[in-house]
């Protein structure tokens, strides 16, 4: 299909793990009502944000995937015709456990799970005390609509990852996530993260001649104010959306898949790749021996 229409659920989140999946829902029928064909609903959206602490009472968060909340969505995504794209914590066996995002069909098929692979450890941040690096690799799922690829949220930030990703044929990257600014922050520093952070994704969409849609939680928790501000770029990194820094939002967008071609044939970027020379970029650091 070359246009397909994309739902990007923006909202708040309580400590009531049923409430926001019943939340969720409301908001992909919302999305499904404006001709959504695919929605993404942003990181971890069945809790608070809770790798804000260190705290062990926190990992009885964690589910099976496929488990209850893939089963209840998938109902939801059969009833609709739309895919759904939503981000859980994973409880793969005991004692182990993953950021991971499902992504379930337009006829409520399970298409399997990408793990989140660059873990955060920063203050407000404490994701390597809950999460195990993703071992899946990086991921496609050839939806109804579209072939997407999935990445989460400090994956963001590593061009690797959207261009594997992008080379395996993703047609869209969408990138579920929760970032947001420490409340004792000035606007400048607001001003500059967010810029950054909407930045490196554009690049991603210029450099993989692909659209990127991120999906970012909004609000205020424990000494966080998550920025909102999902947006949706083009494959030359023009913003066609942004979403609002304090509210709710379920909205969506058309992409025209065919932008892709277009744009990689004008500014040939992947025909220009000088792949034999690139062995270096495996190192941690290219220093002297």
């Amino acid at each position: 299909m070359s246009k397909v229409k994309v739902g990007l659920v923006q909202m708040s989140c309580t400590a009531d793990k049923q409430q926001n999946l019943e939340k969720a829902i409301e908001k992909v029928r919302e999305a499904a009502n404006q001709g959504a064909q695919i929605v993404c609903l942003q990181e971890l959206f069945t809790s608070l944000y809770f790798c804000d602490e260190e705290n062990y009472d926190n990992f009885q968060l964690a589910e099976a995937i496929p488990g209850p909340s893939t089963d209840e969505l998938s109902k939801v995504a059969a009833e609709l015709g739309v895919v759904i794209i939503a981000s859980l914590f994973e409880k793969r066996t005991q004692g182990l456990y993953h950021n991971t995002t499902a992504v379930l069909d337009a006829d409520g098929a399970y298409l399997g799970k990408y793990r989140k692979m660059h873990i955060p450890d920063d203050p407000g941040f404490y994701e390597k005390f809950y999460f195990t690096p993703g071992d899946l690799g990086y991921k496609i799922f050839n939806t109804k609509f579209a072939k997407i690829g999935v990445l989460i949220c400090w994956d963001q930030w590593y061009p690797e990852a959207a261009r594997i990703t992008a080379l395996m044929g993703a047609e869209i990257l969408f990138y579920p996530t929760a970032i947001g600014w420490a409340s004792t922050q000035d606007v400048d520093t607001n001003t500059e993260q967010y810029n950054a952070w909407q930045t490196i994704q554009r690049s991603h969409a210029i450099a993989n001649g692909v659209h990127v849609v991120s999906v970012n939680r909004v609000g205020e928790e424990v000494g966080l104010k998550f920025w909102g501000g999902s947006f949706v770029s083009n494959p030359f990194g023009k913003v066609i959306f942004q979403g609002d820094h304090h509210d709710e939002q379920t909205t969506t967008i058309e992409l025209d898949l065919d932008k892709t071609d277009h744009y990689r044939t004008h500014w040939p970027f992947l025909r220009d790749r000088r792949i034999d020379t690139y062995q270096p970029i495996t190192k941690r650091l290219i220093d002297e021996d």
